[in-house]
């Protein structure tokens, strides 16, 4: 798969208010997301690097207990097992893009 098309991917809400259309690579996830203002996404951690992108909007990153706003062009990464939530402070376009591989979003992207 040389060339994708994000619009032909279907969008799959992974917490109330994010809408994610994903890319998987043999070594990586990349999460397109479109997040409603106030949309809050519960504290998580899990084994993979994430690098956060605001692609559109204001978006809050809280990781380690830290928060962090950030606007687009800016990127934030995130260490692997390292407690992370976030809050749409504005609709939002992001792009996450995880190493290795999101098993359970190859999952989720895979149901009719």
């Amino acid at each position: 798969m040389a060339k994708v098309i994000l619009d032909t991917i279907q969008p799959r809400e992974v917490v109330p208010g994010y809408m994610a259309r994903f890319v998987h690579t043999p070594n990586m996830t990349f999460s397109y997301l479109e997040v409603k203002a106030g949309a809050a996404l519960p504290e998580h951690s899990h084994p993979h690097e994430q690098v956060a992108h605001v692609l559109q909007g204001e978006f809050q990153l809280t990781l380690a207990g830290e928060p962090i706003r950030i606007v687009p062009g800016e990127i934030v990464v995130i260490p692997s097992h390292v407690p992370h939530s976030g809050l749409a402070i504005t609709d939002c376009v992001l792009l996450d893009v995880f190493n290795p591989v999101r098993e359970d979003y190859k999952l989720l992207s895979e149901k009719p």
